[in-house]
């Protein structure tokens, strides 16, 4: 059977995170398993931690403040669209109304500006989309990296052996989320 690579940039955010998911569970469970039983982890002394990514993203500084900096950026181009979107419905209602007592060849025109119109707001309006979740990738790609420095420091710091990021259920005694947050927020 052959085997085809894929690459994971071309699969889009959700496969990105099963892929990381996926690998992240793997290599839990090898070094679970390399551990050997229950009762020789506990002998070992393995020391699980858990961050949640949605708490860094929702609450820390460097997210909220990079949430700020896309906001102040695109608010300008938004206001436009917006303008766009009601010059659109105005004159399409306005068209509703006259398109009964218009020429053939007025409706036909009015017809063409309005295609026209929509085309552009269309066009703009997926431009404006690409642009924001770029920017938005980029900003949050930074705080993602510096949370993973933070992560990393902690665990080293704090012996911990093992720092999930998914889980179907955490005991808040493992979840070391506040401490990342503190961290970034104080900017180390």
């Amino acid at each position: 059977m052959s085997h085809t690579p894929v690459s994971v940039a071309s699969c889009g955010n959700a496969a990105r995170r099963w892929v990381g998911r996926t690998v992240l569970v793997m290599a839990a469970l090898g070094s679970i398993g390399a551990m050997g039983s229950a009762h020789a982890q506990a002998q070992q002394g393995t020391r699980v931690g858990f961050v949640s990514v949605e708490r860094i993203i929702r609450d820390s500084a460097p997210a909220k403040a990079a949430v700020a900096k896309i906001d102040a950026e695109f608010k300008k181009r938004e206001a436009e669209l917006q303008t766009l979107a009601n010059r659109l419905r105005t004159q399409s209602e306005q068209y509703d109304k006259d398109a009964a007592v218009m020429s053939d060849s007025d409706r036909i025109r009015r017809q063409r500006e309005l295609s026209q119109l929509d085309s552009d707001f269309q066009r703009k309006r997926i431009e404006f989309q690409e642009d924001l979740n770029r920017r938005r990738n980029e900003e949050m790609g930074r705080v993602f990296e510096r949370a993973d420095k933070v992560i990393k420091q902690i665990a080293e710091s704090q012996g911990y052996d093992l720092v999930l990021q998914e889980a179907i259920t955490v005991s808040p005694r493992i979840d070391i989320t506040d401490q990342v947050i503190k961290a970034l927020d104080s900017g180390r």
